[in-house]
């Protein structure tokens, strides 16, 4: 039997060496921003959606400046038996605004190379964080 498939996209948010994460309320770990992508939406049509969603309405960026950086696959962290197919985009511009929590979303936190990585979803400690420290994106 195979596995289900499921397409996801992530959305990276740099500031002062840092990079954004949030913590939904039922996982366990931290994520990069992002989830599902629908029927009918195309991987940028998610970002901007989940962003709005998970970041909520005061947070400012400008949706223009959002660029696709990589796709792969792995295992899901919530469910080894799923595989997800997960679109990277960064965003290159200047954030205003601030965060606020949700029913989805219950923490965030800038991420800094010495945070404690434990409490990380698999997908930014295998994927995204060697990604960044290589772009010097996060310090």
């Amino acid at each position: 039997m195979s596995k289900k498939i499921v397409s996801v996209v992530g959305t990276m948010f740099f500031r002062d060496g840092k990079l954004l994460i949030d913590k939904p309320k039922e996982r366990p770990t931290f994520q990069m921003v992002g989830g599902r992508i629908e029927k009918g939406e195309t991987p940028l049509e998610t970002a901007i959606r989940e962003n709005k969603e998970e970041l909520g309405n005061q947070f400012i960026y400008d949706e223009s400046k959002l660029r696709f950086i990589m796709d792969f696959k792995e295992v899901a962290t919530s469910d080894p038996k799923l595989d997800i197919h997960m679109y990277v985009f960064q965003y290159d511009g200047e954030l205003g605004g601030k965060t606020t929590t949700s029913e989805e979303i219950e923490a965030f936190m800038w991420f800094g190379i010495n945070d404690n990585q434990t409490l990380l979803s698999n997908t930014l400690k295998n994927k995204i964080l060697p990604y960044a420290i290589k772009n010097k994106l996060i310090y």
